[in-house]
């Protein structure tokens, strides 16, 4: 591979994605989820449709039942899910979708903990952000706080999302 190759690759990816999001919480409402309207704005406002959106207590079950179904439907390029990755014990994101990945990306929970890191010190090692490939689309775990999902849209997904999804569209 040339150092041009990602280059090259992104140039070639598609622009305008299709991507589903959910948000774990117990307390939020769609009135009051800040984080979920801070992933629709970014996506919108970075020429993607958000597709799906939807709300979930923090139940493995129903978590893993809404990522399902955004999976399964072929109007969606891509998930991001805002919630349950911390360390309480009602956190359970990872829990419910970790099965799911069929190729995880450690580099993306790396990063954004990295990033993260800049902005809220010590605190950033208690994110279990995490980010793969399932179903043949990317999913991303990302925190409930509107700042860490700004952060991680801004930084990480925005700027790769198109050429990861162009990447998973090759054939086999």
């Amino acid at each position: 591979m040339t150092a041009h190759a990602p280059r090259e690759h992104k140039a070639h990816a598609p622009t305008h994605l299709r991507v589903a999001v959910l948000t774990v919480s117990d307390s939020r409402t769609e009135r009051t989820d800040r984080s979920g309207r801070v992933l629709r704005e970014g996506l919108e406002g970075a020429g993607h449709v958000v597709a799906a959106q939807a709300l979930v207590p923090d139940e493995a079950g129903r978590i893993r039942a809404a990522v399902e179904g955004f999976l399964a439907d072929a109007g969606v390029d891509a998930v991001i899910t805002t919630g349950g990755t911390g360390v309480a014990p009602r956190d359970v994101t990872i829990e419910a979708l970790a099965p799911l990945f069929e190729k995880t990306l450690p580099g993306f929970g790396e990063l954004f903990r990295a990033l993260s890191f800049k902005e809220v010190g010590t605190a950033a090692y208690l994110s279990r952000a995490e980010a793969g490939v399932a179903r043949g689309k990317m999913l991303f775990l990302l925190p409930g706080s509107p700042n860490a999902v700004e952060l991680a849209l801004r930084e990480l997904i925005l700027p790769e999302l198109p050429h990861l999804t162009g990447l998973l569209r090759r054939p086999a």
